[in-house]
């Protein structure tokens, strides 16, 4: 008997009296054969969620099931791509549709299955193969190498293999036999369920950072590779612009950027830019290592909910062939935002401000799935997440920015108030936080210098004895205090403008090296240790900041070029010899 549409509410199908579907199996539903996901089974009733809006489908319209689940299709092609939630190609929706926006039941393949790759068997006949094995590879970008790999599902020994040359995707490239006797063809591509996590060798501790080239972040809030962090901000702090330096001048090898549930205008925003920005490391188009899943707010909100999985999946695989990739998800409360609209169609129970009660699982769920592992392979990839949160009247204390706080390491707080006296990044350095400064210390003391570690305890520091001052300062005003806090909070300023507070279009400042930034650590620190020196001695601050060495100070994130580091010598040198020659304010007049 052919299964129906039995009541339709929103995203939500039921089927009535049918026991034809599994848990979580993928579905087309009505005759426009929408696809689906069944997310729930009774005696009476198989729950559907549709991932293409079901204007127009009725009650009656046949539901087809397929036997798999909901899967994500892994080969050449993904890169330089562009997906909907449900990993089909835009562009090639967008030369069948009618109009600017997707055709329901848009049946297209995830992967160009007419284009040719040159194409290296990598195994002979009688070679086992285990999962993860790599059984062939092809140059898929002018950047990246394309590693074909067994599914970890499979194992088997070769029993034919076809001679290198061009081949498209779903051509088979070699057989494998089981010990069963069964035998299976291998194309370039492969299938993989979006909801199940890639089996890996070993997860191993996390030692080395992701630079980013932003000082507040590589020196005071820094993330692990293979770590996970949270950028919660109001609309306007600067979620996106922040994502999008991380995209630029992180040192991961792919990039996965997920746009999930914003606004139109800006996703197509993020894709124009994304495909005029000419990687610095390569000179190339960035596009050559970026995939983008795009699910704006005006896509059906289901398929909001599975984007973030098919961008998880995509990370994996690439992880799974060596590759360091880092996850931008933009953003998570748009995802939880779907869940809720789903689970209040479901009438379930609803938690917090509505929010469904496994909120916190699917977070924990999505946030595990980063790390730095030992593949099945036997390399090392690792997958980095950062996740930005829009809190709504940037309210931190709202169940996503809550929940998230549990399942992340590393929290970088925007800020509306910085965000607005144009200091970017806007991250709050008081009320962020990094877990992973313990774990990343025997790096930075190897590779950028052996009192990195000390220098920026010293300047958190500052920046923390500055915050208790200006609590005093709001209070009674600046005048009341002593001189040596008053120079706390002109060093702590030097340390904001001058070394937190970075302009992303200087060619020097928008991607600042390790060394700079300890080198730039360094001249503060002295300028402060100097500046108390000649307090000490009798002078007031106010001599010390009319010297104006304070200021050039400041400016030498601008006219130290990064790979100048002999020119930060002269810096120290003159910070004493000014310091030194200090005038009294008797001096100062006569001048």
């Amino acid at each position: 008997m052919q299964n129906v549409v039995y009541a339709i509410n929103g995203p939500v199908v039921k089927v009535k009296d049918t026991k034809d579907f599994s848990m979580l199996e993928m579905v087309y539903v009505g005759n426009k054969k929408l696809i689906g996901e069944v997310i729930g089974i009774t005696e009476e009733f198989t729950t559907i969620q549709v991932y293409e809006t079901t204007t127009g489908l009725k009650a009656g319209e046949p539901v087809y099931n397929t036997g798999s689940p909901m899967c994500a299709v892994l080969g050449p092609g993904i890169l330089s791509n562009i997906f909907d939630g449900i990993e089909r190609p835009l562009l090639q929706i967008e030369k069948i549709s009618d109009s600017a926006f997707i055709s329901e039941g848009a049946n297209v393949s995830a992967l160009d299955e007419e284009k040719e790759y040159q194409t290296e068997i990598k195994v002979k006949v009688g070679d086992h193969l285990k999962g993860g094995h790599i059984y062939a590879e092809c140059q898929e970008t002018d950047v990246v190498r394309h590693y074909c790999m067994l599914s970890p599902l499979l194992e088997g020994d070769v029993i034919s293999v076809n001679e290198d040359g061009n081949y498209k995707i779903n051509d088979t490239v070699c057989v494998i036999k089981d010990e069963n006797g069964k035998e299976t063809e291998l194309t370039l591509c492969q299938k993989w369920p979006i909801r199940q996590s890639r089996p890996v060798s070993e997860r191993m501790l996390i030692s080395r950072p992701l630079i980013t080239g932003q000082r507040v972040i590589d020196t005071l809030l820094p993330i692990a590779k293979g770590g996970t962090a949270a950028i919660p901000g109001g609309f306007g702090t600067g979620k996106t612009m922040t994502q999008h330096q991380f995209a630029k001048w992180c040192d991961a090898d792919i990039i996965v950027y997920i746009g999930c549930g914003e606004r139109g205008n800006e996703m197509t925003q993020v894709l124009e830019e994304f495909s005029h920005l000419i990687d610095p490391k390569t000179n190339r188009p960035l596009t050559d290592r970026t995939v983008l899943i795009a699910n704006t707010s005006n896509m059906p909100v289901a398929a909001r909910e599975a984007s973030i999985y098919t961008g998880i999946t995509l990370a994996e695989y690439y992880r799974d062939m060596g590759y360091h990739i880092a996850i931008m998800a933009d953003s998570t409360s748009r995802w939880a935002e779907a869940l809720r609209e789903i689970s209040g169609r479901l009438e379930e129970m609803p938690a917090e401000e509505g929010f469904p009660a496994y909120l916190p699982s699917r977070l924990s769920e999505f946030y595990e799935r980063a790390g730095y592992v030992e593949t099945l392979s036997h390399k090392e990839g690792s997958i980095t997440i950062i996740g930005a949160v829009s809190p709504q009247g940037s309210d931190f204390s709202e169940p996503v920015t809550q929940n998230t706080k549990r399942f992340v390491r590393c929290f970088w707080a925007l800020d509306k108030s910085l965000a607005y006296a144009r200091h970017y990044p806007a991250i709050n350095w008081t009320t962020s936080y990094s877990e992973y400064v313990d774990d990343l210390s025997d790096f930075y003391t190897k590779n950028a210098g052996t009192d990195f570690m000390e220098c920026r305890q010293a300047i958190s520091n500052i920046l923390i004895e500055e915050n208790k001052l200006m609590e005093i300062v709001k209070l009674i005003g600046s005048d009341v205090l002593p001189d040596d806090q008053k120079l706390v909070i002109e060093i702590a300023r030097v340390i904001r403008v001058g070394f937190l507070q970075q302009n992303a279009y200087h060619k020097d400042d928008t991607f600042v090296p390790l060394t700079k930034q300890l080198l730039m650590m360094k001249v503060i620190l002295h300028l402060y240790s100097e500046s108390k020196r000649v307090i000490a001695q009798g002078n007031v601050v106010n001599l010390v900041i009319k010297t104006g060495i304070m200021e050039k100070v400041i400016k030498m994130k601008y006219d130290i070029p990064n790979d100048k580091p002999e020119m930060f010598d002269d810096y120290i040198k003159e910070i004493t010899d000014v310091l030194d020659n200090i005038k009294s304010d008797d001096e100062w007049r006569a001048k």
